[in-house]
Order: structure tokens, then C-alpha cells, then sequence
């Protein structure tokens, strides 16, 4: 079993726990047939999460801040700009107003991380300079991931050179929905080797897998080859993020963890916009992961809109009061 080693971070005010990386294995088959999903069961435990798990007053606060610190702020739009960027990474500074941190206690808390297309990498590695931010790109042919090969590859390493400490790759749906988990793992072995020292994500795009036992083997092959975090969606497909999805994802974390004893981290992504939604994910992981994974370097919201909600909630907490969303923009 690998252990960490802990240092303190006054910034965030939790001690900062150094992970041994997840460095893969060799592809096993017996143990990825032998994943198996049961629909049923699973949206029947799924179901239970949103209403059998509540925190209230200060410990629903600390909850919000907590899912604040593991949020990847994105901006993935056609029209990005370099001043849209930098006021996006000025929100990741200080992604709460600083009159509520203070009330809370809270001083110094930021977002887990910056997340944006490869052009947009320099702009945002400038403007979070000296913060601890680290800068995510998505690479691979990201959404669809239907680029030529040898061209994701390469866009890894751009984006690796341009200064991204962490790449979102997209997989290729094709190899799961025909079964090719050999060729699935060879892609992502190839695209861990190609992000060198920066963190990836594998995206499954979950809501194109067909099925959840797609879903479960995908992201046991995915670990295998080396995943330091595997992520639920693009964020552009029909469906995004859910708590079925999630179980099976989470679960599967776990039995990594339990027969390699490395962790790899989870990123729910696409759809999760209100602060109850983030509650309800944080009490999924909790239950099924423990503690250690409710930290930052073992668990990302991928959102754009979700800081705003969560800003409202802790100014009700502190004032009595719910504020405009327009007074909570998000750069």
C-alpha cells in the first residue's frame, strides 16, 4: 500500500497530502470481464443520496467551501479571449467575495483549478502566476476526440510546453462500444507517456458508453494505463454527469484502490450547477471513498457555472439574505 506525506498549506487551511502517482500496470483482462454493472441496484442507491443526506447552518458552510477549493473553473467556449481568461483567473483567486471569507473564516481559499482549450494556456498561466493555481488544458481533439492520432499526442505535448500541469484527454469511444479495451489501453498508456510530469484526466464521455458496465470497464482499463484521474464528460454531450454514473466510476476507484493501492482521483463534469447538487456529490464520495478523496488533488467539479450558486448560499449564510446572481459573476 502507498502512503502520503502531509505538509501544511495555511492558504487552504487543510494539510496538503503528497499522493504517490497512480503509475498504471499491465492490462488485465480477467478483471476487467469480470466488471459488471447492475442497473437497478445502482439507481436505486443513486436515488437515495439527494434526500437521506443533509448538513445544515456551519457545516453546510464548510461543505460549500470545500467544494469551492475542488472546483476546475472552466471556459471551453468558441469565443474565448485573453481578457475573458484573465478575469476568469481572477475569480480563481478569489472565487468568493472577501467580505464573506473573512465572516467564515476562510481567507485564502481558491479553486482547485483553471481549465481551458490549448490557446488559451499562456494568458492563463500569466494571470495565475505566484498563486498555486494550476492551469488544465483539454487536449486530444477534445470534444469528440476524432483528430488523427499522432496529432492528439502531439497536442498533449503543446500543451504540456505552453505551461498546462494537468491535460483532459478525450478517449475514443469507438474502442469501447466494440470491446477493444487492449486498444483503449495502449491509447491511454500513450497519452499518460505524452503528458510526462502533468497530471491527465481521462474523460469517458459516460453518456456515449451505451452501458454502465461499458462505463465500469472503461474506467478500470483507463486506471490501468496509468489515469491519475478519470472524468466523467466533455461537458457537450447529451448527457453529462450523474449519480449512477458516478457510483460506478467511484467504485471502481475504490477496488483500484483496494487491490493496487494507489488513488486515482474523480471529476464529475457537465450539468452540475446548484450548490445542493455539489453536496450531494461531496456525500456520494464521502460514503463510498472516505475523506481522503474529498481533497483536491483526488476530486474536481468540472463547472463553470456552479461557483455562483455556492457563492449565493454562503452569503445567505452569513447575512440572512439571498443576493442577484448578477452580483456573483464568475470573471
Amino acid at each position: 500500500m502507498t502512503t502520503g506525506t502531509v505538509e501544511t498549506d495555511k492558504t487552504a487551511q487543510l494539510p496538503q497530502v503528497h499522493e504517490a502517482r497512480n503509475p498504471g500496470m499491465a492490462l488485465d483482462m480477467d478483471w476487467v470481464r469480470a466488471a459488471r454493472a447492475n442497473r437497478s441496484a445502482i439507481e436505486r442507491r443513486a436515488a437515495t443520496l439527494p434526500g437521506r443526506r443533509s448538513v445544515k447552518k456551519d457545516y453546510q458552510a464548510a461543505w460549500l467551501a470545500r467544494a469551492v477549493s475542488c472546483i476546475d473553473l472552466t471556459t471551453l467556449a468558441g469565443d474565448d479571449t485573453a481578457g475573458r481568461v484573465a478575469r476568469l483567473c481572477a475569480k480563481a483567486r478569489h472565487p468568493v467575495r472577501a467580505d464573506l471569507l473573512q465572516a467564515l473564516g476562510l481567507e485564502g481559499l481558491t479553486v482547485g483549478a483553471v481549465c481551458v482549450y490549448h490557446d488559451m494556456i499562456d494568458p492563463a498561466v500569466r494571470a495565475l502566476d505566484g498563486s498555486g493555481i494550476p492551469v488544465a488544458a483539454v487536449s486530444t481533439g477534445f470534444p469528440a476526440g476524432l483528430s488523427p492520432f499522432h496529432l492528439r499526442v502531439a497536442e498533449i505535448e503543446e500543451s504540456v510546453k505552453a505551461g498546462a500541469q494537468e491535460i483532459d484527454i478525450v478517449i475514443s469511444r469507438r474502442l469501447v462500444l466494440r470491446g477493444d479495451w487492449q486498444g483503449l489501453y495502449n491509447e491511454m498508456r500513450a497519452f499518460r507517456a505524452a503528458c510526462g510530469d502533468a497530471h491527465v484526466k481521462a474523460i469517458l464521455a459516460t453518456g456515449e458508453l451505451g452501458t454502465l458496465q461499458n462505463v465500469a470497464r472503461a474506467s478500470l482499463v483507463c486506471m490501468m494505463a496509468g489515469a491519475d484521474f478519470i472524468k466523467t464528460s466533455t461537458g457537450k454531450e447529451s448527457v453529462n454527469a450523474t449519480l449512477p454514473v458516478s457510483l460506478v466510476m467511484v467504485r471502481a476507484i475504490r477496488e483500484y484502490h483496494e487491490r493496487t493501492g494507489y488513488r486515482v482521483g474523480y471529476k464529475p463534469a457537465g450539468g452540475i450547477s446548484k450548490a445542493k447538487d455539489a453536496l450531494t456529490y461531496l456525500a456520494l464520495i464521502k460514503e463510498e471513498l472516505g475523506d481522503r478523496w474529498l481533497r483536491p488533488d483526488l476530486f474536481r467539479f468540472g463547472a463553470s457555472s456552479l461557483l455562483g450558486d455556492i457563492e449565493r448560499q454562503l452569503e445567505h449564510h452569513v447575512t440572512g439574505a439571498y443576493s442577484a446572481s448578477w452580483r456573483h459573476a464568475a470573471g
